[in-house]
């Protein structure tokens, strides 16, 4: 078994023609065309447990290689078995990991093919080995196809900063995104439905992890989720891509918030902020989404569609600003190679275990909500928004820590806490619409229209209060699922 360290970029094929046009690279030293042939269970059984299965064939030579992406496991880091084979049949022995998670009655079929050129070239940056890799070709699943455009950064010996140092590099001559699919991941959208957007992902964390690395684990997830629902937000206008884009950042907004104690220096809080930035730039088009949902009136209708174009198209301008790119290379290299997981910091001796320190954040929070939100009827609309903003961070952070409190009685209140949850959110919304929904009418100057008073909200609000007011006692009164 090996683990491999990279970072992928996703590329246009004007970005491409870029790089290889530039002097950064050179003449590659070797170019290959290369088949692979992904194969699972016709119920995905493999793809399901986080295992890939491929045979690759480069020339006469074929591979069968193994990956695990497996709990608590970085984003640009993952497992590996290889092993030499004759033929496009898997073969699976004492070597592989499948026998001791499926047992030797798997029955494997093809379910899509690779096809690429690769160039590869070897790099040195700053003492660190590098081997880059472009890939150029498609994912084919019966009938169907979809482009690969990527280079892969490769830490083969040194530094993983460096690798983000080469990709500065690159960012200097072309723009890229940060690529989080893998080309077993791409043939498998291939072969099912297409999403129009992606929720948050269960995420595992290892009870021997120490609380920065379940942050890095967290951090990843959500910026996986952000960059999985952009892909879609930048060639679809879809609204729920945008709203989950929207969830991911505010997730990864509130684990910075949540693991605020083990985070070092100055640089977390710079992201964060730039994060809200990009969040606030979403928000306006989001607002404008949920009163199209509201709105029946043809011409409030036609204006609040005008709106919407223009509020989507600052997003998309805003996603693919200097200003953006920098924030994702900025987090990504510190996510990865930051003091506050490596043992460089100061701080690195008095990081406590995963599990003790989310026993603790989860009490912190739950206190919080108890103290803010213990008399909702007598807070102005600021603060109860507040309370909403404590509300939703709980929320996170027992979507984040759930799976270190996973035996029959943890899953048991977990359940029962969420729903409470829920309830809460959903009152605490509908008192946010109250207040909101005329503000945003004002800023895109439909405030006097004759049909606005459709899309406000005509709930009553004492009422509202009152039941915020009894689903937060449920969420107090709920069992800790952390105890």
């Amino acid at each position: 078994m090996s683990s491999e360290t990279e970072v992928k970029l996703d590329l246009s094929p004007e970005s491409l023609e870029a790089i290889l046009g530039s002097d950064l690279l050179g003449e590659p030293g070797k170019i290959v065309r290369q088949r692979a042939i992904y194969f699972d269970t016709s119920d995905r059984r493999l793809w399901k447990k986080g295992f890939t299965l491929r045979i690759r064939q480069v020339g006469a030579a074929r591979t069968q290689t193994v990956k695990a992406a497996g709990p608590g496991r970085s984003l640009f880091a993952r497992s590996e078995w290889e092993t030499p084979v004759d033929r496009d049949e898997p073969v699976l022995d004492h070597t592989s990991p499948l026998l001791g998670e499926f047992g030797s009655s798997l029955k494997l079929e093809p379910i899509f093919d690779v096809v690429v050129e690769r160039r590869l070239w070897n790099v040195e940056e700053n003492g660190s080995r590098l081997e880059v890799v472009v890939d150029q070709g498609e994912v084919v699943s019966g009938e169907r196809s979809s482009p690969i455009c990527e280079t892969e950064i490769e830490l083969k010996d040194g530094s993983p900063g460096d690798l983000f140092a080469f990709a500065r590099k690159i960012d200097g001559i072309a723009r890229f995104r940060f690529g989080v699919r893998s080309k077993a991941e791409k043939g498998h959208a291939l072969a099912e439905a297409q999403k129009n957007a992606f929720k948050s992902e269960p995420l595992h964390l290892d009870r021997d992890m120490n609380a920065a690395a379940a942050f890095k684990s967290i951090a990843s997830s959500c910026f996986r989720q952000f960059r999985l629902n952009e892909d879609i937000l930048l060639y679809r206008r879809n609204a729920e891509a945008l709203h989950q884009a929207r969830v991911a950042l505010r997730r990864l907004r509130s684990a910075f918030s949540i693991f605020k104690s083990v985070l070092p220096d100055e640089e977390p809080r710079r992201l964060n902020n730039e994060l809200r930035w990009l969040a606030a730039v979403l928000g306006e088009a989001r607002n404008v989404d949920v009163l199209l949902g509201k709105a029946a009136e043809p011409d409030l209708v036609f204006k609040l569609e005008a709106a919407r174009e223009k509020t989507y198209r600052d997003a998309v301008d805003a996603l693919s600003s200097p200003r953006a790119r920098a924030l994702m290379l900025d987090l990504l290299q510190w996510l990865e190679c930051g003091d506050y997981h490596h043992g460089n910091s100061p701080m690195s001796a008095e990081i406590p275990d995963a599990l003790a320190f989310a026993g603790r954040a989860l009490e912190k929070q739950r206190k919080k909500l108890k103290k803010d939100g213990g008399a909702l009827a007598k807070l102005d609309d600021e603060h109860r928004h507040e309370v909403r903003k404590d509300a939703k961070k709980l929320r996170y952070a027992a979507e984040f820590f759930a799976s270190l409190f996973d035996d029959k009685r943890g899953r048991r209140r977990h359940a029962k806490f969420l729903a409470a949850m829920e309830a809460l959110q959903d009152d605490l919304g509908a008192l946010n619409d109250l207040v909101s929904v005329p503000g945003v009418l004002d800023k895109h100057r439909l405030a006097n229209h004759p049909a606005s008073d459709t899309v406000l909200s005509h709930a009553e609000k004492d009422a509202l209060i009152d039941s915020a007011q009894a689903h937060v006692d449920d969420v107090l009164d709920a069992k800790r699922f952390w105890k």
